[in-house]
């Protein structure tokens, strides 16, 4: 059995993992600083590089509850041994057994980003307003896209013809035409700012501006470049 020391997980780093558990309900943490997660089917993938070291391979089935059960302590202890994990106060513990990673959905390998065909930087305060205007306009769809050569973000429901629209400029131009195509409920990033890179290959990263976390995010099939 590994013999295991007592650590903390700053509350950064639990907010990165709250985070991740709305992109996928399980996890597999692998030794070092990195945590990565990947959405069911593949479209959605987020990498955030974290302060603590992991120096065990362990796997939570159910993400939520077990940061509902670290919501039980006050800035608690954790002792990571092989097949679970001690997590303690001075007085209270609890003992929470890890997962079969084979049951786990996870990343198989490192996204490399193809040649970009737009770039811009999305601040926190835009990307709230699109998605409160989508959730109180019922609107499914974010769409990046060319604009009189302005760069526009909106969200829409693209299957309806008459589909109420929110839109904000972002400061960049183009002299390309484009629509990319997103899911709303795909972008779940953490607060921040992000630098965002677009591919025709239909992949986008999302960089928050801060380097701790990266998003890659599959854009819709329909979506269309004409550079």
């Amino acid at each position: 059995m590994t013999t295991a020391t007592a650590t903390k997980i700053s509350k950064e780093t639990l907010d990165i993992l709250k985070n991740f558990s709305s992109i996928n309900s399980n996890i597999l943490v692998k030794p070092g600083h990195t945590l990565t997660t990947v959405s069911p089917v593949k479209n959605v993938m987020a990498k955030a590089t974290v302060k603590e070291l992991f120096d065990t391979q362990f796997g939570i089935w159910d993400l939520n509850k077990f940061l509902g059960t670290v919501s039980l302590f006050e800035s608690p202890d954790f002792e990571f041994q092989d097949n679970f994990v001690n997590i303690s106060n001075s007085t209270t513990e609890v003992v929470y057994h890890y997962c079969e990673p084979k049951l786990l959905t996870t990343a198989n390998k490192e996204i490399t980003m193809p040649d970009s065909v737009l770039d811009f930087t999305l601040k926190q305060a835009d990307l709230i307003e699109l998605q409160k205007a989508a959730s109180v306009m019922q609107l499914p769809d974010m769409v990046v896209r060319s604009n009189s050569g302005n760069v526009e973000l909106a969200v829409l429901d693209k299957k309806d013809s008459t589909s109420n629209t929110y839109s904000i400029n972002v400061d960049a131009t183009t002299d390309a035409e484009f629509d990319f195509f997103f899911k709303v409920e795909n972008l779940k990033m953490i607060s921040g700012d992000y630098n965002v890179t677009i591919s025709e290959k239909k992949i986008s990263q999302l960089i928050n501006t801060n380097d701790t976390v990266t998003y890659w995010i599959a854009l819709e099939s329909d979506s269309t470049f004409n550079g």
